[in-house]
This record gives structure tokens, C-alpha cells and sequence, in this order.
């Protein structure tokens, strides 16, 4: 597949996946490459790990991250986009990694067709660059960048119940070597930092964590379009944009088993990532 995917079908039908991003550039903070803080190691290890969790290899990866809205849902058609290092007050050489993946220009066109026979209108993109939460965690999972990408943006609107929509429009590309990636973190409180948020954290994760992994589709999303209601939910997302890729992965995911994937604790915030299937 030179950079894009094109209806294809393969052997397999991939997961999809709800993933931490991290804090900024949190991985790759030593200039000489070396490990990042400890915090964030079991983190960083996941993500390492995840492709080779897979049914086999993905063709093409389709990203949605909690850095790019758009009034439509939009597709990036750019070729090989530059990065986009939207984080401040980090150090220098931050300002500077690399992930040279091709993107998936076919791709985005199959995306389009698909949202537009579910009647979900979409736009296009293609001069800006990829955020931090698309080439951080892909810097982890592919170093070697050899997998192109397309990424999807958020609606503007942040309606949950809408991107669980555009990710059913979107499921049969699991049949197709595709792997959707919603990159977000399940707790963003970026003012509620340290030991006194733990406890809170936890019980806002163990809440998000069970409505996610509800064995009742329709429960679960049900649940999860609704997560304004669970414990400690505005504390723990005073904004959603961090959350709402997590609809698209379980939208994608239909009436797949849910699960929690990775779980664990960094800046006193408890953080889960999901698989669907």
C-alpha cells in the first residue's frame, strides 16, 4: 500500500484501540534517547508493545487525536506531513524529533466515502501539521515510522453520542488492514496534579473502566455517551476533547468484547487505555 489504503480486504479484523498519549514530548525528554522519568516507563512500554499485540500487522493506521477539531469531522490528505510540536515550556531538542511516516491520502478518500454513506458530512486537510498526540505515541510504537497514517479530526462539538456514530461508519475498515487509534488519556485535569488527586482518579477510572467494558453493546454505549455522569467526571475532564477519541475506538468497535488494556499511575492521575475486539 503506498501511502494510503484502499478497500482491501484482509485475513484478519483488527482491534481497535483507545491509548494514552502522554504528557507533551514525556518520552523523550533525555537528548542522549535514553529512558524517560519512571512515572511514565510502564506507559511507554505498552505503547511499545502494541503492534506486536496484533492479529497482524496493520497497512495503514487511522488516528484520532484529542489535539485537532474541526467544525466537520476531517480527513488529513497530506502525503507526509510535518510535525506539529504543539507543547510549551519543554526543552529544546523536543522542538526537534522526527516520525517520518507517509500519510494516507487514498485512505482519507475511503474514510470520506464511508462517513458520507452513513450521512455523516466531512471536510478535508491537508497543510497542518500532525500534533503531538499522533507523533509522540507513534514515535513509541513505530519507531521506524514504516506504517502510513491518516488522521481524523474531533468534532467541534465534542458530542459524544456523534463521534460513537463516526466510528460505526468507519468499523468495516477493520476488515480492511486497518487500525483505528483513538489518542487521548482518560484523566486531563492539567490543573490537579499529585498524591491528592489519586484517590479521586482512581475512582473516576474505575467508573469509566466499567461502563467501557460493559459486555452489553448497547449498554456500553449507552454508558459511555454518558459519561458526564459518572463520579468525579468534570474533575476529571473539565473539557473532553482527551475523551472523545475513546468514542470513535468504541464506536469502531461495535458489539466487540471491550477491555481495559493498560492501566496505571503517573503526575497522581490513574490512566487506562482500551481495546475493542
Amino acid at each position: 500500500m503506498a501511502g494510503g489504503a484502499g478497500p482491501d480486504l484482509s485475513t484478519m479484523t483488527l482491534p481497535t484501540l483507545f491509548i494514552p498519549h502522554g504528557g507533551g514530548p514525556c518520552f523523550f525528554m533525555d537528548p542522549a534517547g535514553g529512558a524517560p522519568d519512571p512515572m511514565w516507563r510502564p506507559m511507554q512500554a505498552y505503547l511499545a508493545g502494541l503492534i506486536a499485540t496484533l492479529p497482524e500487522r496493520p497497512r495503514a493506521i487511522l488516528l484520532v487525536s484529542g489535539h485537532w477539531e474541526t467544525a466537520l469531522p476531517s480527513v488529513h490528505l497530506g502525503a507526509q506531513p510535518a510535525l506539529l510540536y504543539d507543547y510549551y515550556g519543554f526543552p529544546e531538542h523536543t522542538y526537534h524529533l522526527r516520525w517520518d511516516a507517509l500519510g494516507a491520502p487514498e485512505l482519507g478518500q475511503r474514510v470520506a466515502a464511508l462517513l458520507a454513506d452513513a450521512g455523516i458530512e466531512s471536510g478535508e486537510e491537508e497543510a497542518r501539521g500532525w500534533d503531538h498526540g499522533v507523533f509522540v505515541p507513534m514515535k513509541v510504537m513505530l519507531p521506524a515510522a514504516d506504517i502510513p497514517l491518516l488522521q481524523l479530526s474531533l468534532r467541534a462539538d465534542l458530542d459524544p453520542a456523534a463521534h460513537i456514530a463516526i466510528g460505526r461508519a468507519l468499523a468495516p475498515l477493520r476488515d480492511e488492514g486497518v487500525l483505528i487509534v483513538g489518542s487521548g488519556m482518560s484523566f486531563h485535569n492539567l490543573a490537579a496534579r499529585g498524591p491528592a488527586v489519586t484517590p479521586v482518579a482512581r475512582e473516576w477510572d474505575a467508573a469509566l473502566t466499567a461502563a467501557v467494558t460493559d459486555p452489553d453493546p448497547a449498554s456500553r454505549a449507552a454508558r459511555v455517551i454518558a459519561w458526564d455522569r459518572l463520579p468525579h467526571a468534570r474533575f476529571a475532564h473539565p473539557r473532553e476533547e482527551h475523551l472523545l477519541p475513546l468514542m470513535v475506538a468504541l464506536g469502531a468497535g461495535g458489539d466487540d468484547p471491550a477491555r481495559l488494556d493498560f492501566t496505571g499511575e503517573v503526575i497522581g492521575w490513574q490512566v487506562s487505555a482500551y481495546r475493542f475486539g
